[in-house]
């Protein structure tokens, strides 16, 4: 049996009759879409989706600045006013 990574789950069947009636019941919480009694898809609200791509966006900058701090060593100091 597959794990469900939702505390709400929903059958294909339930998204289609009523999509907006099953995401308020959700409470801003992710839907488990089921297929046959296994999960196929994640249905979440927008705000949460937008989150996550923060978050993401967050990580992978900090990667960045990870990366980058090991060429410090090269870097050359500059005054602002001398430009």
């Amino acid at each position: 049996m597959e794990t469900v990574f939702a505390s709400c789950s929903a059958s294909i069947s339930e998204l289609k009759k009523n999509p907006s009636s099953l995401i308020e019941k959700s409470g801003g919480e992710p839907i488990a879409i089921l297929n046959h009694n296994k999960p196929t898809a994640y249905l979440i609200p927008a705000a949460t989706y937008e989150m996550f791509l923060e978050k993401i966006e967050d990580y992978q900058l900090g990667l960045i600045v990870k990366e980058r701090q090991s060429e410090k060593i090269f870097a050359v100091e500059v005054d602002l006013n001398e430009i």
